[in-house]
C-alpha cells in the first residue's frame, strides 16, 4: 500500500507587517531635573522654583507641581540662586566665570552681569538690605563682597565691592567660603556660616545700612559645632539653626545653645518659623522648638540633597538624588499632622448577625476631644456605601461600633477622619467575609456524543436563590485557537430553567455560571459534550458496482489500484488511519493500519496497490482516533467500510 497526492499540495507563507498609528495627544509635563545642585530658590509671587545647574550651566524653572516651565543657559559654573526683596530679579552666582548674573525673574533673560575680581567663587548668594551679598575666596582669605543693584556702571562707579567681611570683634578672616542666609521677616540680617573649617565660624550681620555691621560672632571654638555645613536664620527669633540641627542664639554679640531638634543634616527655615529638616533618608517637619515632628516625608534610598520653603508654607520643595541627576519634588501639606488610623474587622461574620469593630486613630500633634469618624459600610446591597452612625473617639484614641450585615459576601467597612486645622484628613478599611446561603445550579448533557454539527441545547437549572436569577452560559470549544465564549446571559425562566444552542464541531466544554447575590453564594457547573469528526470516503478507478450477497462493491480488474480519497474536518496536524481488512474463508481480517496527513483542503488521497490476482475482497475505512490522529479536538469517528473486489 503506498500513498499519492490527488492534487500538488502548495504550501504559501504569509509574513503580515503589522503597522502601528500612534495617535497625537497632548503634550505631558516635563518633570524638573538637573545634574548637579547649584542652588534653589522658592518665588512665591509667581509660584515658580528656580534650580541652578551646575552640570550644564543653566537655571531650569519649575511650577509648583515640579514641572518645567523655563530655562536659560550661559551661566558658567553657577552655584547659588537669590531673588530680591521684590522679586523681580533672581541673582545668580558664576563661579566659573567668576561674575554675579542678574536675570529677570519672570522672563530669564539676563539683564546683568556683574564681574566679581576674584580666583575663587563668587559662591553663596543672598539678597539683603538692598544689596546682593556673596562669598567668595578659599582657605584662610574667604571674606564677603555685594552688589549694589542701584549703582550704574556707565557713571563709572563699580556696583561690586569685595573685602566686606567686618574686622571689629573677628580675630582673623574667614577660613573658607561662607555660606549665607537671610530671614524673610527681618531682611537686614545676613548669617554667615564658615566652611572648611572644624571651629565653625558662625555670625550673624546687620547689612541694613548697607555696611555690614557684627550683630554676634562665634570664631575659633568647638564650644558650638564641629564645623558648619549649613545655617539657616530662624524666622522671627534671634536664633540660627546649624546642620539643620542645633539652634543657638544669639545676643550681646555672642552666641549660647538654646536647644535642638532630633539629629539632621541640613534644613530650611520657612517663614512661619516651621523648619524642613533633611534626617538620613525622611524630611521632618518640625514646629519651632519642638521635638516630635509634625510630618515626616520618606525621600527613597538616598534622601533629599536640598530643600526649600515655598513663602506660604504651603509646601516644602525637595530636590532628590536619582539617576544621573536630581529631580525637584514638592511635598505638600507641610504644616499638617498626619494621624494614623486603623480598623479591625472580625475576619468572617454570619449575615443578619451583629458584629463589632473596632480601631485607634492617634497623631504625633494631639487631636481634639470628642474627635467623630465617619463610618461607611460597602456590600452587594450597597455597592456604592452606605453611611452608618458617626463614632466618637475615646479619650485613649479608640473607638468601637456595632453593625447587622444585611448582606453576605465580601463587606467593608470604611472609617474616615475629616482632618481640621492642624492634621490632614485620614481613611482606613478592613473587609470582613460574611456568610451566604449555597444554591444548586446543573446542566445537562454531560459526556454526550454527538455527530459533527449537531445543533444541541444545553439547559441549566438554577435553584432558590434571593434577587440574581440571572445565569451565563459560557462555551469552549477543544483546541487552543478557539477562545471561551459566553454564548447566553439572563434571567431563568419560571421554573429556573435557561436554555442555550451549541453547534458540536467540537469536543466543547459548556459552563454555566450563577454570580451570586447577597445572600447566595456564586455557583458554577460545567459539562463536557463530545463531538464526532465529519468523515467519508471517495472510491474511484472501478469499472462498476455491483453486489456480492446483500454488500455492494466497487468492482476492480486485478490489474487496477484503487484511489480512496477521504473526506475529514480539517484539523492543523490532523491525520486519518487508513485501515485495511481482506476477506478469507467467511472472515474479515486486518492486512494493514496506517495514519495519512489531511491537507488544509480537508482531503487525502491514498491509492491500494492491485493484488494482480482475481477473487479477492477487501475493504478499507477512515478513521480519526483522538489523540493518534494528532490532535484531541474531536472524539474518535469511523468512517464507513468501502468494499472492493478484483476481478479478472
Amino acid at each position: 500500500m503506498r500513498s499519492t497526492s490527488a492534487a500538488t499540495a502548495l504550501a504559501v507563507l504569509f509574513s503580515s507587517a503589522a503597522l502601528s498609528v500612534v495617535a497625537a495627544g497632548s503634550a505631558s509635563a516635563v518633570t524638573a531635573t538637573v545634574g548637579s545642585y547649584g542652588g534653589m530658590v522658592v518665588d512665591g509671587a509667581r509660584e515658580r522654583v528656580y534650580l541652578g545647574d551646575d552640570a550644564t550651566g543653566a537655571i531650569i524653572a519649575a511650577d509648583y507641581n515640579g514641572n518645567r516651565v523655563d530655562s536659560v543657559s550661559g551661566i558658567n559654573g553657577v552655584f547659588d540662586l537669590a531673588l530680591s526683596d521684590d522679586g523681580s530679579t533672581l541673582y545668580a552666582t558664576a563661579r566659573v566665570s567668576h561674575e554675579i548674573v542678574a536675570l529677570d525673574a519672570a522672563t530669564l533673560d539676563i539683564k546683568a552681569r556683574y564681574p566679581v575680581a576674584t580666583n575663587t567663587g563668587p559662591v553663596y548668594v543672598e539678597f539683603a538690605g538692598g544689596k546682593v551679598w556673596f562669598s567668595y575666596g578659599d582657605q584662610w582669605d574667604g571674606d564677603l563682597g555685594s552688589v549694589d543693584p542701584a549703582v550704574d556702571p556707565a557713571t563709572g562707579a563699580d556696583p561690586v565691592a569685595l573685602a566686606q567681611l567686618p574686622t571689629e570683634g573677628t580675630g582673623v578672616g574667614l577660613w573658607g567660603q561662607a555660606l549665607l542666609d537671610t530671614d524673610p521677616l527681618r531682611p537686614g540680617l545676613l548669617a554667615v556660616g564658615e566652611t572648611g573649617d572644624s571651629t565653625g565660624t558662625e555670625a550673624v550681620l546687620d547689612v541694613s545700612s548697607g555696611t555690614p555691621k557684627v550683630t554676634a560672632w562665634h570664631d575659633t571654638s568647638y564650644a558650638l559645632n564641629d564645623g558648619v555645613g549649613d545655617i539657616d536664620l530662624v524666622a522671627g527669633s534671634d536664633q540660627v539653626l546649624v546642620n539643620g540641627t542645633d539652634r543657638h542664639a544669639y545676643a550681646n554679640g555672642t552666641f549660647t545653645k538654646a536647644g535642638a531638634y532630633p539629629a539632621g543634616q541640613r534644613a530650611d527655615v520657612g517663614r512661619s518659623g516651621l523648619i524642613a529638616q533633611i534626617s538620613g533618608t525622611k524630611v521632618a517637619i518640625y514646629r519651632p522648638n519642638a521635638t516630635q515632628p509634625v510630618r515626616t516625608y520618606s525621600m527613597g534610598t538616598q534622601g533629599a540633597a536640598a530643600l526649600a520653603w515655598a513663602p506660604d508654607s504651603s509646601r516644602v520643595f525637595a530636590l532628590v538624588p536619582g539617576g544621573n541627576g536630581y529631580t525637584l519634588k514638592p511635598l505638600t501639606q507641610p504644616t499638617l499632622n498626619v494621624p494614623t488610623l486603623t480598623v479591625n474587622a472580625p475576619s468572617t461574620a454570619t449575615r443578619a448577625k451583629q458584629l463589632t469593630v473596632t480601631g485607634k486613630i492617634s497623631a504625633t500633634v494631639p487631636l481634639s476631644a470628642g474627635v467623630q469618624l465617619s463610618v461607611t459600610r460597602t456590600d452587594l446591597e450597597s455597592p456604592s456605601g452606605k453611611a452608618l452612625p458617626a463614632v466618637t473617639v475615646k479619650a485613649d484614641g479608640t473607638y468601637s461600633f456595632t453593625d447587622t450585615p444585611p448582606a453576605g459576601g465580601k463587606v467593608k467597612y470604611t472609617v474616615k477622619y475629616a482632618g481640621d486645622a492642624t492634621h490632614t484628613a485620614a481613611s482606613a478599611s478592613d473587609t470582613v467575609e460574611v456568610s451566604r446561603a449555597s444554591t444548586s445550579l446543573s446542566l445537562n448533557n454531560n459526556g454526550k456524543l454527538y455527530s459533527y454539527g449537531a445543533d444541541v441545547k444545553f439547559t441549566a437549572h438554577l435553584g432558590t436563590t434571593y434577587k440574581n436569577r440571572s445565569v451565563e452560559i459560557w462555551a469552549n470549544p477543544f483546541g487552543g485557537d478557539k477562545p471561551n465564549k459566553l454564548i447566553k446571559t439572563g434571567t431563568v425562566n419560571s421554573d429556573g430553567n435557561i436554555s442555550a444552542w451549541v453547534d458540536m464541531t467540537r469536543d466543547t466544554t459548556v459552563t454555566a455560571v450563577f454570580k451570586g447575590d447577597a445572600r447566595y453564594k456564586p455557583k458554577t457547573v460545567n459539562v463536557t459534550a463530545y463531538a464526532k469528526v465529519k468523515v467519508s470516503t471517495a472510491v474511484s478507478r472501478h469499472y462498476k458496482t455491483g453486489k456480492i450477497g446483500s454488500t455492494t462493491y466497487y468492482w476492480f480488474h486485478k490489474s487496477t489500484d484503487p484511489l480512496l480519497t477521504t473526506t475529514m474536518t480539517y484539523y492543523p496536524g490532523r491525520q486519518q488511519r487508513f485501515d485495511l481488512q481482506v476477506y478469507y474463508q467467511g472472515s474479515w481480517y486486518s492486512a494493514d493500519s496506517q495514519y495519512f496527513p489531511i491537507g488544509t483542503n480537508g482531503k487525502s488521497a491514498v491509492t491500494l496497490e492491485a493484488p494482480g490476482e482475481s477473487g479477492i475482497r477487501a475493504r478499507m475505512r477512515s478513521v480519526y482516533v483522538n489523540g493518534s490522529s494528532g490532535d484531541t479536538v474531536n472524539s474518535t469517528t469511523y468512517g464507513s467500510w468501502k468494499y472492493l473486489y478484483f476481478s479478472n
